[in-house]
């Protein structure tokens, strides 16, 4: 039950992070509000405290990017509320793929903006001429933002999958 509504809100963020690059608070406290409560309804105190938990690690492990401005306030509370929602070492899992996801999105928005897939796409020909391309004027490219949100959503429903495949070790 608690992953339904996990993947609910996450489509929502996704969606408003995509269109206006906010995670809107208006989502994100009164999905936290909610799992506290049902940690506490289902487990009591022991509950609220596994949750608690839970959310300090997803706010924790996004504070220093924040701080360096790699990332946005929205994108930390988001990952929080994973952590309140589904506990300390499921966020953390979820962070593990979120960074892996996000790094071969940084990856290929890179090499879109640089130019280098469209020289690798128009150019093989031109190993054959042994033709020079100057493909990588990196200027603008190197600062590669978009909607992390989205990682982190893509992180979330690995892990949530993770927890249901048996694993290979």
């Amino acid at each position: 039950m608690i992953d339904l509504f996990l993947l609910v809100i996450l489509l929502i963020c996704v969606i408003t992070d995509v269109r206006s690059r906010k995670i809107y608070n208006k989502v994100i406290y009164p999905a936290l509000l909610i799992g506290f409560l049902f940690h506490f309804a289902v487990s009591g105190w022991e509950g609220i405290s596994h949750s608690f938990i839970g959310f300090l690690i997803g706010f924790a492990l996004l504070l220093i990017p924040y701080m360096m401005r790699g990332m946005g306030a929205g994108d930390v509370k988001l990952l929080a509320l994973v952590g309140a929602l589904k506990g300390g070492a499921f966020v953390f899992d979820s962070f593990i793929y979120m960074a892996l996801v996000g790094g071969v999105m940084s990856v290929f928005i890179l090499l879109v903006r640089s130019g280098a897939l469209q020289w690798a796409v128009y150019s093989l020909p031109g190993f054959r001429n042994r033709k020079a391309y100057n493909f990588l004027s990196l200027g603008h490219a190197l600062k590669v933002k978009f909607p992390y949100g989205v990682a982190i959503a893509a992180g979330t429903v690995f892990a949530l999958l993770a927890e249901r495949v048996p694993t290979i070790w």
